[in-house]
């Protein structure tokens, strides 16, 4: 059986939900297919006892990027998706006894770390101006460009960064500038850790990553009234009073194509039609799978993987005052932490905790007088290993680290428990081995490579998600949306 669409869209995450409603705004008919029987692929929700958590990402900047495409419908953001401006970002703890939060406003921020950590006012300030400056000259310029077109490059802002290009640090690691700069261990540390926002090693990442503080300490940090998941939910709801048709369970088995232009899709229940496909499937199971015949570009598909991450969801009986939305508990061996994620296979034996607590903001997300605490450590993507096995080695690392730390026993505080491993993340998102970003970034030429946009084997196949331009996270999965509706032709 035959059914006849103008753009057909594969996987229901952030970007393709997105990618939906811009195509549908163009003109175009639109339906989404989607292997799971729920939308927001990475960014959905569960409900656990009486605790509600948010799957996958929990840290939300830019959020102009989800209300602009509620404003190019004519709506109101406000009457969908709702949110607040934090006070602060995070709150980091050491082993030593260290604590430090790291306030919104830059001033305050400065303020903290002079107190904390020693480090003059001044040079925070610094620091942070020179973000700003980096993601002024070109993070916004090659975000929100596809970097495979003669245009983005013929740009008088792209000419102008290029002549600024030795003051982007792509010639260095982030970890040794920020050592440079710095000149404190600890506060190294905690800009080095930025490079973990796409799945990445500071001691190999090119210093022009450096531009990430900035979207926290310039931009902000915000939280959706109801949760993370309202992106979702509110942009489904968008999508579908706008008419996009979603058909859930639906696996995509094929992209068709004939005389070197997409003609749509096949699923288990028939052909469907389309000049316009767009993957918003991992890139390589797009072209392992979907594209049988298609010479696949190797050398953009064989990149380095990113970080994938092991998450418990626990419900916790009792409130923990000292923590907030955000919170990092550090190793003491960063390096040792990072080699150990992209080299090894095991368990890193100290690492970095990082535990989110929606319901310090969301009081529904927990009962009364009791927490849901999503905690997650960076591990290597799935190569195969018995994860099952591994997780009662990190669950005590990580009751080691916070009971000391905070010194308490959350351990017995914990009422019920599920975990997500790599191997599960891979299953449910088709994420290559669990990767959480697609390609890493630990080369200069990292973000050259990674897939563009578009095909330039066949006409009318696009793609759009975390693990092709401009890159995973919120923010640049929105951003793949936009640049996939401007490459498509009007309908």
């Amino acid at each position: 059986m035959q059914h006849n669409k103008s753009a057909i869209i594969i996987g229901a995450g952030i970007a393709g939900i997105a990618t939906a409603i811009r195509l549908k705004i163009k003109g175009r008919d639109v339906v989404v297919f989607e292997a799971n029987d729920y939308p927001g692929g990475k960014m959905s929700q569960f409900q656990q006892g009486e605790f509600r958590f948010d799957a996958g990402p929990s840290l939300f900047t830019m959020p102009e990027y989800v209300d602009e495409l509620f404003q190019l419908a004519g709506k109101n953001p406000k009457d969908y998706f709702t949110y607040q401006r934090k006070e602060e970002s995070c709150r980091y703890f050491w082993d030593d006894g260290t604590r430090l939060t790291a306030h919104a406003q830059p001033e305050l921020f400065a303020a903290e770390v002079e107190q904390k950590l020693d480090v003059p006012a001044k040079l925070v300030l610094q620091k942070l101006r020179k973000s700003r400056r980096m993601y002024d000259l070109a993070g916004k310029i090659f975000l929100e460009h596809p970097l495979n077109k003669l245009k983005t490059w013929l740009r008088r802002d792209v000419l102008k960064a290029l002549f600024f290009l030795p003051q982007l640090g792509i010639f260095s690691t982030m970890h040794r500038q920020n050592k440079k700069v710095l000149k404190n261990e600890k506060l190294t540390q905690l800009f080095d850790r930025y490079a973990t926002y796409n799945g990445s090693d500071p001691y190999r990442a090119p210093a022009i990553l450096n531009i990430i503080p900035h979207f926290e300490h310039g931009i902000g940090t915000y939280h959706p009234t109801n949760g993370m998941y309202q992106i979702t939910g509110s942009l489904f709801s968008l999508a579908t009073e706008l008419g996009v048709e979603f058909r859930f369970s639906e696996p995509v088995q094929k992209i068709n194509h004939r005389d070197g232009k997409v003609t749509g899709v096949s699923t288990q229940a028939g052909e469907y039609n389309a000049d316009i496909v767009v993957s918003n499937m991992d890139i390589r199971p797009t072209y392992r799978y979907l594209l049988p015949g298609i010479t696949a570009p190797e050398r953009s598909l064989n990149q380095e993987g990113s970080s994938s991450a092991l998450i418990f969801y626990w419900g916790m009986r009792r409130q923990f005052s000292e923590l907030g939305l955000h919170n990092i508990f550090f190793s003491n061996d960063y390096k040792k932490e990072f080699k150990e994620i992209f080299e090894g296979k095991t368990p890193a034996g100290d690492p970095t905790v990082y535990v989110n607590i929606t319901s310090k903001d969301v009081a529904g997300d927990a009962p009364e007088g009791c927490e849901n605490w999503f905690v997650m450590v960076n591990v290597p993507r799935d190569r195969g290993q018995d994860w099952e096995a591994l997780i009662p080695a990190y669950r005590n690392s990580i009751f080691k680290k916070i009971n000391a730390t905070l010194g308490i026993h959350i351990d017995q505080s914990i009422e019920n428990e599920s975990v997500l491993t790599p191997k599960l993340i891979e299953l449910r998102t088709s994420s290559t081995g669990g990767s959480l970003y697609g390609s890493s970034s630990n080369s200069r030429y990292a973000a050259f490579l990674r897939h563009t946009n578009d095909s330039s084997r066949l006409k009318g196949l696009y793609f759009c998600g975390g693990s092709v331009h401009p890159g995973g996270g919120i923010p640049l999965c929105l951003l793949s949306a936009k640049i996939v509706s401007e490459l498509c032709p009007q309908a």
